[in-house]
């Protein structure tokens, strides 16, 4: 499918005419959207725009890694939207020059929609910058990067869950859930990296900019990146720190077990000393003979078995 949005040099904006019906020299500008597109609209971008073949090819093959390049007198942007499910990254190309503004992408997005609305509602300007296919490819790229904080933000809550936990879950259950935290964050991690690495060099390139106005949008974009780059971060240390409380913990319950089964089989050592010595078939042991023998031998264990627990008990084993 492909959209179009067309301004005249009088400031009216017509939408969803057919490409091919528009002449690009008698707007100020268009924006067409290439969503979900065919092979045959596909091939507008050669027959109509007459990209660069190579930008062209970018454009198929999924998933480059986010950058910018430079053709005559145009620009090619290729980013990353977030799909909030999966936190896999989604391609989105943007074609920019002075006279257009071209976005390809192969899955419907709701954060272009979000972008399509706005600059039809603030064409003119937006809070003092006047509209242009730079304000739309800047209105995209702000939506796109506004869709990278909920996501983060609901990890974050998650962490905050399990910081929290009252002992109520197994420590393998909870190292599961850090480490399943831990993988998703790296997700997010390589798509924002990348995408905070593309801003700089938007905001640092003269290709680009042609004002100090338009530096502080864009600029504004990068500090939000630098922003989600750092609260990764932080939630990465979280999740290692988690990892380690919960090892640690494991480690003192082996101990604690251990030390409670060293002990057990401590006090019954000389008891099964005594029965094995008593239940060897020798003919001649005098004990046999004694009436009281037997339970001579069980006061015997009774009060070694005692003994040794308080002792055990007073040098602080049970601790």
């Amino acid at each position: 499918m492909i959209r179009t949005l067309a301004v005249t040099r009088k400031g009216e904006v017509l939408t969803d005419l057919p490409l091919q019906d528009i002449t690009l020299e008698d707007y100020a500008w268009i924006w067409a959207d290439f969503s979900t597109p065919t092979a045959e609209e596909t091939l507008l971008l050669d027959t109509y725009f007459h990209f660069h073949p190579l930008a062209i090819e970018d454009c198929m093959h999924i998933l480059q890694r986010p950058k910018l390049d430079y053709y005559e007198n145009m620009q090619f942007f290729v980013l990353h939207a977030l799909n909030e499910r999966t936190l896999e990254a989604e391609e989105i190309d943007l074609f920019l020059s002075k006279g257009f503004l071209v976005s390809y992408h192969h899955q419907e997005k709701p954060e272009m929609d979000e972008a399509w609305q706005m600059v039809k509602a603030e064409i003119h300007s937006r809070k003092g910058w006047s509209g242009g296919p730079m304000a739309a490819a800047y209105t995209v790229m702000d939506k796109l990067v506004d869709r990278y904080f909920p996501s983060l933000y609901g990890l974050e809550d998650e962490l905050a869950d399990l910081e929290s936990q009252g002992g109520n879950e197994s420590v393998e259950e909870l190292m599961s859930q850090v480490f399943n935290v831990r993988g998703r964050l790296l997700k997010l991690r390589r798509t924002i990296v990348p995408m905070r690495d593309l801003m700089y060099r938007i905001v640092n390139s003269q290709h680009v900019q042609s004002n100090g106005e338009e530096r502080i949008y864009f600029g504004d974009i990068y500090d939000h990146l630098l922003k989600l780059t750092d609260m990764i971060e932080v939630d990465r240390e979280m999740t290692a720190d988690l990892r380690d409380s919960y090892i640690s913990l494991n480690s003192n319950r082996m101990n604690s077990i251990m030390k409670t089964l060293t002990v057990i089989t401590t006090v019954f050592m000389p008891l099964t000393l005594i029965a094995g010595i008593y239940g060897m078939n020798f003919r001649v042991m005098p004990e046999l003979d004694w009436k009281y023998g037997y339970f001579g031998v069980l006061l015997l264990m009774l009060v070694l078995g005692v003994g040794m627990f308080r002792w055990f008990r007073r040098s602080g084993w049970f601790k």
